[in-house]
């Protein structure tokens, strides 16, 4: 491990969970305006994770009445408060852009199935 790898992992939150393109997730930000600080939540679709260590940062695009809305937040930044994933999606791609040109129904993702494996007995 390099010399700077060693001062990025210091500044790492190991609270965050893994990101992939297709999950949907709420992020909690903080908003400072003037003396109160409040947290602001942000649903979506992630449809672009890049970067890495203290760089890393993700896109959420959420329709928020009739118009398509997009955030880039950073993983490891200090605006973001929490990161919490509500869906897993059945995705293809590691950039989900597509998803700009389609609306309605046709811009929906297919939850993942998971599979619970029962005990033994």
């Amino acid at each position: 491990m390099g010399l700077l790898e060693k001062v990025e992992a210091a500044h790492l939150k190991s609270d965050r969970p893994q990101l992939r393109p297709g999950q949907t997730v709420e992020v909690s930000v903080r908003v400072i305006e003037g003396d109160k600080e409040r947290q602001q939540k942000f649903r979506g679709e992630i449809i672009n994770v890049r970067g890495g260590g203290l760089r890393k940062t993700f896109t959420v695009r959420k329709i928020s009445e009739g118009v398509g809305v997009e955030r880039t937040f950073p993983l490891h930044g200090p605006s973001v408060a929490e990161v919490k994933v509500i869906k897993h999606s059945k995705v293809r791609r590691a950039k989900l852009f597509y998803l700009r040109r389609k609306t309605g129904k046709s811009a929906r993702l297919t939850e993942k199935k998971t599979v619970e494996t029962k005990p033994a007995t």
